[in-house]
Parts: C-alpha cells; structure tokens; sequence
C-alpha cells in the first residue's frame, strides 16, 4: 500500500466532532497540509513516520484529547500502523496545554487504557464512525 499525505486526510477527514454535528475538516481541525509521510527509504534504522497536526477549534477545548484519540483510532484500523510510526500532536499555540495533551495521544498505555473504558470507547466509536447523535 502506497502512503501519502493525502491518503492519510481522506482516512481521517470525516471523523465527526464529539460536541457538533461537523467533521474535524469542516471544523478546520484537521487539514491536508497539516499531514505528512515521511517515508525515506535510506534511513532503515527508522520506520517510517506519519505526522499529523490538528488545531482544536477553541484555546480551552476539554476534548481535545478525544479528538486526537479518534484520529489515532481511525489510522489505526485503515493503515498498516505496525509499519509506521503515528506521531499526532496539537498545533503549537491552539490549545492551554498542548504539549500535555500531545504527549498523552501518543503515548501507547494511555491509549490502550482510554480504549478500555467503556463510555469512552462508544464515544470514540460515535466519532470515528460519523454517527450523529
């Protein structure tokens, strides 16, 4: 499978707003230019990494941290995510604790116990899903 920066939007691009009937792209949440795939095929030590930046749509957004797990979620089911490195992160500046959030997306136990939770995981599920509530 050929991976691209454009591939990657499409899979992500429709995932649904947790507080509105929206998608992240309508939202401005998430932006093709905001996506990249890094796939240097000199640099074996590596694998390759695809990088993905949102903005929250508010400075103080409380499901910041959501939305960043559905897009880790839905990258997971539609790409061979063991051949790549997910690295997702908050725009620098969009968001009170940005560094915070970041390190919580991409952090593997946290996600796997987020997951767990059942009340959450049928939000995620609402979200990546495109499901209106």
């Amino acid at each position: 499978m050929d991976i691209d920066a454009g591939l990657v939007f499409d899979i992500i691009k429709d995932i649904r707003d947790p507080e509105r009937p929206e998608t992240l792209e309508e939202l401005g949440v998430v932006t093709e230019s905001n996506v990249t795939v890094d796939t240097d095929p000199l640099d074996v030590c590596c694998p390759p990494q695809i990088s993905i930046i949102f903005t929250p749509t508010v400075p103080h957004c409380s499901l910041a941290t959501l939305i960043g797990l559905c897009i880790r979620v839905r990258l997971q089911r539609n790409l061979p995510t063991a051949q790549y490195k997910l690295d997702i992160n908050i725009e620098k500046g969009s968001h009170e604790s940005a560094a915070e959030v970041s390190k919580q997306i991409n952090d593997k136990e946290r996600v796997a116990a987020a997951m767990e939770n059942p009340s959450l995981r049928e939000l995620v599920e609402t979200c990546v899903n495109n499901i209106t509530i």
